[in-house]
């Protein structure tokens, strides 16, 4: 997939496009409705079919304090835009120029001069321009006159309401990886490279691959159930510790997923952890004995739960 930059200008091949725009960070049900309405709408013409995403989210500028709280990275949004079948993703990179300017602006700037759309599909209750001023009506308004036109996609609910990366994250905190799975269509996942820890897994007999957890919400301290994919493809079983490892001085924030039945050499390479079950809290153990006890009992539960995953 093509991955452009509203920085540069967009290749001729690429304008006249139908542009699905959102955050669409997690890539819910709510998102994916609003980005196959765009391919839809593109493919019936035509026309290429592109997703935009800001990067960083708007709220990461305006609330630079704010505890990290993404549910995908670029790399991952990428691969599911992909997956589901448009041509490209747009990357708007949101800093205080962009910001700044009115709504109608950004419209006649960056829908039609700079992307020369013909088309934009948006959720009901998207918002955008300074202080949030911009609309789905205006939107239709704006771009009538400009040779834009645009859809709105409505929310998309379960008998709890409407899905929303809130929703989602809300269940993250507490651990419940199911309904996250259910309303993302896919389990939550973290992607990064391999790094070296202080290696004391390996030294109990549980090797682990760390890594850093960046910019991504963090789920429920505790051990999970979790699968590993590698960049080769294949899919590995593991139990993993998320959070700061409170028997082990000093406290170390880390996912630390132990891999079954696996000792390559992953140090560097990009690895995607998937969140399935979640076991049990993170605790603080009195002996190291008292710990490899309880990882034993961890990892049994996880190989049970995961067994029929392949």
């Amino acid at each position: 997939m093509i991955r452009l930059d509203n920085r540069q200008p967009i290749p001729e091949s690429l304008r006249g496009a139908v542009l699905a725009l959102g955050n669409f960070d997690g890539f819910h049900q709510g998102h994916q409705a609003v980005v196959g309405e765009a391919i839809a709408w593109a493919r019936s013409i035509g026309r290429p079919a592109i997703v935009a995403t800001f990067d960083p989210h708007p709220m990461r500028l305006f609330r630079p304090d704010i505890a990290p709280f993404r549910l995908t990275t670029l790399e991952q949004r990428q691969d599911l835009f992909a997956a589901a079948g448009a041509d490209a993703m747009l990357v708007l990179h949101f800093d205080a120029a962009m910001a700044a300017m009115n709504a109608s602006e950004w419209v006649a700037a960056m829908l039609v001069r700079h992307l020369g759309a013909i088309g934009v599909v948006t959720g009901e209750d998207f918002t955008f321009g300074r202080a949030r001023s911009g609309s789905p009506q205006m939107l239709r308004e704006v771009g009538a006159g400009q040779g834009l036109s645009s859809r709105t996609v409505g929310p998309v609910s379960d008998a709890e309401g409407t899905i929303s990366s809130t929703r989602i994250r809300e269940a993250l905190r507490a651990g419940d990886c199911q309904t996250a799975a259910r309303l993302l269509t896919r389990p939550f996942a973290i992607r990064g490279p391999v790094r070296h820890g202080d290696k004391v897994g390996r030294t109990i007999g549980y090797p682990t691959a760390n890594f850093d957890m960046a910019t991504y919400l963090r789920p429920r301290y505790g051990i999970y159930a979790v699968t590993g994919r590698l960049p080769d493809g294949r899919l590995l079983h593991g139990a993993a510790n998320v959070g700061i490892r409170p028997t082990f001085d000093p406290p170390t924030e880390l996912l630390e997923p132990h891999f079954f039945d696996f000792a390559e050499d992953l140090y560097g390479q990009d690895v995607e952890i998937a969140f399935h079950h979640f076991l049990r809290p993170e605790a603080k153990f009195d002996s190291l004995d008292a710990l490899i006890e309880q990882m034993d009992r961890d990892c049994l539960r996880a190989r049970e739960l995961l067994a029929a995953i392949t």
